[in-house]
């Protein structure tokens, strides 16, 4: 199944570029606090990344790219690809996307305060799960592959 987003998603996604690009290391800071209360999860990242700042930095970039390319989400085929390969390497399954929706999108309202309406937080919603939708396909492929050890290209 295929989430095909709206132009009103797709636009008030790609109008929060700004807020993301100013806050965005401040919004996945709070995102991993809220996502790390469970141990087994926390256990999957690379601590000196987190302590580093490097893991949040990562990952308010791919957050940024994703707002500012959404209505060309072609564009983000590379590094989508290798974010799939970096989520097999550590374990990632389809049951731990709902866990970073629910660490996420309130991180963005605890950080972005009134300016993350219900509208926002909505249209955002919508957009992580398209995303995750593509990143789950993709990481099944690899796994796929990595099981029958072909390779594949996407």
């Amino acid at each position: 199944m295929s989430s095909v987003l709206s132009a009103e998603v797709k636009t008030i996604v790609n109008a929060t570029a700004p807020a993301i690009q100013q806050h965005g290391v401040a919004i996945t800071t709070r995102m991993y606090e809220r996502l790390f209360v469970d141990p087994s999860v926390k256990a999957m990242f690379d601590d000196a990344a987190q302590e580093s700042g490097e893991q949040p930095r990562r990952l308010a970039a791919a957050i940024l790219a994703y707002a500012q390319n959404i209505e060309k989400i072609e564009n983000l085929t590379a590094p989508v690809m290798r974010m799939a390969a970096r989520h097999v390497e550590a374990g990632v399954k389809p049951e731990h996307y709902p866990m970073v929706a629910d660490a996420l999108l309130p991180a963005i309202r605890d950080v972005l305060g009134e300016a993350a309406t219900d509208e926002v937080l909505s249209a955002w919603g919508e957009a992580y799960w398209a995303l995750a939708e593509i990143l789950i396909g993709k990481e099944a492929a690899l796994n796929v592959a990595a099981s029958d050890g072909s390779t594949t290209e996407q």
